[in-house]
Formats: structure tokens, sequence, C-alpha cells
């Protein structure tokens, strides 16, 4: 199946998951990482059991902290 990855198509197994897309990828720690599906969050709880569908697109936010 096709899905597009901050950006960019990607051929991908068919059922794959958040988790296994994350480990894929080489996610820079992944522990901190956030991810959206067409634009709506999933909870890192679910990634493991969220499914990747044909057409989706993904994106692996990081929030930084900082400032005064």
């Amino acid at each position: 199946m096709k899905i597009t990855v901050a950006g960019v198509k990607k051929e991908v197994a068919d059922n794959l998951t958040v988790a296994a897309l994350i480990e894929q990828e080489n996610v820079e720690t992944p522990q901190y990482v956030t991810v959206s599906i067409n634009e709506g969050f999933v909870e890192s709880g679910a990634f493991a059991s969220t499914t990747l569908k044909d057409g989706d697109e993904v994106e692996f936010l990081y929030f930084m902290g900082g400032g005064r």
C-alpha cells in the first residue's frame, strides 16, 4: 500500500502498525515522538494497535521545550 510519511510517498506492507513504521523509519527518540495520521493525533499507547491504511498521511512531531 502507499502512504505519505513526512511529505514523502512510500510503499509499505499492508496492515503496518504505527509502532512498526516508527521502527522502520528509524525515528530518533521514539519515546518522545508524537504521531499524526491525516491530521489526527494517535495516543502513544495505541501505536502498536493502530494500523495504517492506503493513502494515509503520517507525520512525526517532536515538541521542544525551552525559552525563559
